[in-house]
């Protein structure tokens, strides 16, 4: 088959945020991560290690009032960037699927990149935070991951006792399920799918 450079750029600005995102499957798991927002750094970080994609994202936000428009349009910029580096997404594997321990907990994450916006997150946790940053926006990054790139995306924590280990293990269950669906696999002809399309 031949070399396709699966990347993307995307940029955006509202009074509430100011995003540039690049973002390339066929990486080796480098990034700039320059957010607002530590603790999400620190996840995408292991996203991108992980999940061996190229990362580079420059973000400011209204994070004098909270982390919740940065954190949501960051996810908004990345599901965008991934649905334009798949292209066609001819020769993909289509479905992902990672199980990841982190030393107490164990996430699971499963992905379909079948053009249907889907998230289904079953995950609680002890405490509502870790440092300052909300824990109930890693739903709302992982809803609008899922929504703008087009994905069915099930999320599942099967167990934890610390709140930083569990969505740890998410994300970087995330960039393994996402990493498998976005290979090629040389058996694929055209899209895999029986519709003849994704």
């Amino acid at each position: 088959m031949e070399a396709v450079n699966r990347s993307a750029r995307i940029s955006r600005k509202t009074n509430e945020t100011d995003i540039t995102l690049g973002f390339g499957i066929d990486g080796e798991g480098k990034n700039r991560l320059e957010t607002d927002v530590p603790f999400l750094n620190h996840m995408l970080d292991l996203f991108a290690k992980h999940g061996q994609f190229n990362l580079d994202i420059v973000a400011k936000g209204d994070i004098e009032i909270d982390y919740h428009h940065t954190v949501e349009d960051i996810g908004i910029c990345l599901g965008q960037a991934l649905r334009e580096a798949l292209g066609d997404k001819k020769g993909i594997k289509r479905y992902g699927n990672a199980f990841v321990p982190m030393d107490e907990s164990l996430a699971q994450v499963v992905i379909d990149l079948s053009n249907r916006p889907h998230l289904e997150y079953r995950a609680a946790y002890p405490s509502t935070q870790v440092g300052q940053f909300p824990t109930e926006l890693v739903h709302e990054f992982l809803w609008k991951l899922a929504l703008e790139a087009r994905m069915n995306l099930h999320v599942i924590l099967h167990y934890g006792q610390n709140t930083h280990h569990m969505i740890e293990a998410i994300f970087k269950a995330l960039g393994r399920a996402l990493d498998e669906a976005t290979s090629i696999d040389p058996r694929v002809k055209g899209v895999p799918s029986t519709k003849g399309v994704l």
